[in-house]
């Protein structure tokens, strides 16, 4: 199954039926009146978060979606039956923007949640509606509204506690399979990671989910490499984990592009808690690893922790700084929301 995070929709409500003309003709009764009932309603356009989703692929076979018409009414005062709704099944963590791309309409954070996107047009009034005390034989109706006619973009962010940050063939996929049952695809060449993974870490019986975005290169906030399309993937994470190779012979100029496309990226991505961890620590002796280490704090200005996936050296203590950056950040996101003043 192939990854897609963003794509185009065409959605359209359904119009309403429209109102019947109609005179009740029945034997023995001199004065039938008018009986014409109303038309049904056009069927509504919904968006709703499901499980069991991961990615906007669906949406790439079929770009429109029409809800169905009402139908008109008829006489004997029937009305006419309403459009059926229709419903875009979406991950959660999709966003639902306007046409400008910058509008949002929705965020779909919540499994079960529903966005009414386009309401079906009203159905129109029979003849039986017109009726008045000096009007006793209206000849008049009125036609159904018509729907309502739109063109969305759905853009999925995935909801993940950590989110990887590096520069490619940085080890974050190394990482991620030796953390997680998550089996991303691993080689000694760049750009071996071409769409996010995401990956249930468990350490100290607590769990939480990192999310693997392809790797970042200077210039990727103005569309180099693969770009910083998938930066938005990171978003809602709770806390980074900054990956830098330590087998690089550009160390601290690797750690510095990678801040300075996260700064240049903005959303308060800069702005998270964030962990530096010096990777690929099993290629390195003792002096090497020391003073290493010592230059990226003075570069970083933060304490820097030693790792290596492949070896699995320091990636416990790494989960655990990790996880208690997740709580602490949970419960103060939790926090402002119960502040925040109830309105109407």
């Amino acid at each position: 199954m192939k990854f897609l995070d963003l794509c185009k929709v065409y959605i359209r409500s359904g119009s309403g039926g429209n109102g019947s003309i109609s005179f009740r003709r029945e034997k023995f009764i001199e004065f039938g009146g008018p009986d014409g009932g109303d038309g049904g309603g056009g069927g509504d356009v919904w968006a709703e978060a499901v499980d069991g989703l991961n990615t906007l692929i669906d949406f790439r076979y079929q770009q429109h979606f029409f809800a169905d018409n009402g139908r008109p009414g008829a006489g004997r005062q029937r009305t006419g039956a309403d459009g059926a709704d229709i419903v875009l099944k979406v991950p959660v963590g999709t966003e639902i923007l306007d046409e400008d791309e910058e509008t949002v309409i929705a965020d779909m954070t919540e499994l079960g949640q529903r966005v009414l996107l386009a309401k079906g047009g009203n159905g129109g009034w029979g003849n039986l509606r017109f009726k008045t005390s000096t009007n006793q034989a209206p000849r008049r109706s009125n036609p159904g509204q018509e729907g309502v006619e739109r063109t969305i973009w759905l853009r999925l962010k995935l909801i993940a506690d950590v989110g990887l940050l590096g520069l490619p063939n940085a080890g974050k996929s190394t990482f991620l399979a030796a953390t997680s049952n998550a089996r991303p695809k691993v080689a000694d060449y760049p750009f071996t990671t071409l769409h996010p993974n995401l990956g249930v870490v468990g350490v100290d019986d607590a769990e939480f989910v990192v999310a693997d975005i392809p790797g970042l290169i200077e210039g990727a906030h103005e569309g180099r490499g693969l770009g910083d399309l998938f930066l938005g993937h990171v978003e809602r994470c709770a806390a980074l984990l900054h990956l830098v190779d330590g087998t690089s012979g550009t160390l601290l100029e690797d750690y510095q592009t990678i801040i300075d496309e996260i700064e240049a990226y903005g959303e308060g991505l800069a702005d998270k808690p964030r962990i530096t961890a010096l990777n690929k620590i099993d290629a390195l002796d003792d002096e090497e690893r020391a003073f290493l280490k010592e230059e990226l704090e003075r570069k970083a200005g933060h304490k820097v922790m030693l790792m290596s996936g492949v070896s699995k050296e320091g990636l416990t203590e790494v989960l655990r700084a990790l996880r208690q950056h997740v709580k602490t950040t949970r419960v103060r996101e939790q926090a402002t929301e119960e502040a925040e003043p109830w309105r109407p």
